[in-house]
């Protein structure tokens, strides 16, 4: 296993936390989750996908290494989302961030390749995840491995959840 530091808490070096807007009528609401003319050409997704996460369970923690992620938590739950800054070369090397973000705060999170992240579904409900990454799950055609390092069942982790 890889040796990481002991991680203190701040906010961490090129995570980019957005707040989504929800615009309502009598119709319901519509929240724009990206913009091609807001977003860094070398993070714009690539493919996206929702995912419904279960109240108290959690996904991850793991990291790409090349993979840029652009999460939207929008509800209907709320969700605690975990950050660790692993990137040796980076300025918040060895932070850990927490971001609670869902219906009660609809927040885009976009993570960085080599940012260990995880997320819980803290509310009492159904969560569902959109994420837009700036690369193809296993590549053109489903042909390529996985860029994913995963650390949920590694003994001794530093990324745990609470």
């Amino acid at each position: 296993m890889q040796n990481f530091p002991e991680f203190k808490k701040g906010k961490i070096h090129d995570v980019v936390v957005r707040p989504l807007s929800k615009f309502l009528d009598e119709r319901g609401w519509l929240a724009e989750l990206f913009r091609s003319d807001e977003a860094d050409p070398a993070i714009m997704p690539a493919m996206a996908y929702l995912s419904m996460t279960q109240p108290g369970v959690a996904r991850g923690p793991h990291e790409h290494v090349d993979q840029t992620d652009w999460f939207c938590f929008i509800g209907p739950s709320n969700f605690k989302v975990y950050l660790w800054d692993a990137r040796p070369e980076s300025a918040s090397f060895g932070v850990r961030q927490t971001i609670y973000a869902g219906i009660d705060a609809p927040l885009a999170v976009i993570v960085p390749p080599g940012v260990v992240h995880a997320y819980k579904n803290i509310g009492g409900e159904n969560g569902i995840v959109f994420n837009a990454p700036n690369r193809l799950y296993a590549g053109e055609g489903k042909k390529s491995p996985v860029d994913e390092i995963r650390h949920e069942e590694v003994e001794g982790s530093p990324f745990t959840l609470d």
